[in-house]
């Protein structure tokens, strides 16, 4: 019997349907992966993304390869991503961006709920609460203390509007009742140069940024805004051991592919991502670079993202926080 074109495409499929998506998944992947990060190269998050696309690259058999798509804070590669065919060759490397933004920004050209996959969440960047070396305060009670017997109150120095460090010294006026104001300079490094100089009174850190100047004697850590001590510095209390047991913030990063790619490629990610998070150089490198490993449940990683979406919409909303 001759088949037509159309005909053997019809049969093929059904075959695939057949045998559901195991099927597809067991052929998968065939060519190179496209890894999206948001940021440009050289930083902790793309230092991350290689580490952990070369690990899983030799467990898939191909290449996952890196493109760096930074710009409009995150944004630029989120829309890529959400745009991209859903077939497992794209994937992002979201950033905690991506769940503040939705407050930020209302019109979005994807969703942040409907428009992407959850894979595993991949790392977090603790944010270390930071003052000057000379200042009189050598413990979050007595800094915060110190600020409410101030007119003016607190002066934190933010890497830009609606950051991760922005809406955690938001969160933690708001914590203390106490006045003050979030100063917002173009990254961390202008931020720290103002607390050096004593022009203000903390940041939210990551300890890559501060720990030269604490070891150099300048600087001081007072605690973590984690909800557990963090293994890159171990000796640092949390806030929550100092009184402040709702002030939790950090910057983070999680795999995720477009919507509607399938279950078993989700899965297949998922697992792959967890044996490289696993994996002891892997995460040598990882903490090198000032970032804490997780790790996960695709389950586990959306329902993290739609708190952090929800809670700092919430902050937003208090501050009346408008996007640059």
């Amino acid at each position: 019997m001759n088949f037509t074109r159309r005909q053997w495409l019809a049969a093929s499929a059904a075959v695939l349907a057949s045998h559901g998506l195991p099927a597809l998944a067991q052929a998968w992947p065939a060519r190179p992966i496209r890894l999206v990060s948001p940021y440009g190269a050289g930083g902790p998050s793309d230092v991350l993304t290689r580490v952990l696309g070369d690990f899983m690259a030799a467990r898939l058999g191909q290449p996952m390869v890196v493109e760096n798509k930074p710009g409009a804070g995150t944004r630029i590669a989120n829309d890529l991503a959400a745009k991209a065919a859903p077939d497992g060759y794209t994937v992002l490397h979201a950033a905690a961006p991506i769940a503040i933004g939705e407050a930020l920004y209302p019109n979005l050209p994807y969703d942040l709920r409907k428009s992407f996959e959850p894979i595993v969440s991949t790392a977090i960047a603790p944010l270390f609460l930071v003052v000057n070396a000379n200042a009189p305060y050598k413990t979050v009670q007595e800094f915060v203390q110190w600020g409410k017997g101030r007119a003016d109150g607190f002066t934190f120095g933010s890497p830009g509007a609606g950051s991760a460090p922005h809406l955690t010294a938001e969160l933690f006026l708001r914590t203390t009742g106490a006045k003050g104001v979030v100063a917002q300079f173009q990254g961390d490094a202008p931020a720290t140069t103002e607390l050096l100089a004593g022009r203000i009174d903390a940041t939210l850190t990551a300890v890559s940024t501060a720990l030269p100047h604490v070891q150099s004697g300048k600087l001081r850590i007072l605690a973590v805004a984690n909800e557990k001590r963090t293994p890159l510095h171990p000796d640092t209390p949390t806030l929550a051991e100092s009184g402040m047991p709702g002030v939790v913030g950090y910057g983070w990063y999680g795999l995720m592919a477009p919507a509607g790619t399938p279950a078993a490629i989700v899965q297949r990610l998922n697992a792959e991502a967890n044996a490289a998070l696993s994996d002891a150089e892997v995460r040598r490198k990882v903490e090198a670079a000032g970032l804490q490993v997780r790790g996960g449940t695709p389950a586990e990683f959306r329902a993290f993202v739609d708190s952090e979406a929800k809670k700092w919409a919430q902050v937003i909303k208090a501050a009346n926080i408008k996007a640059e």
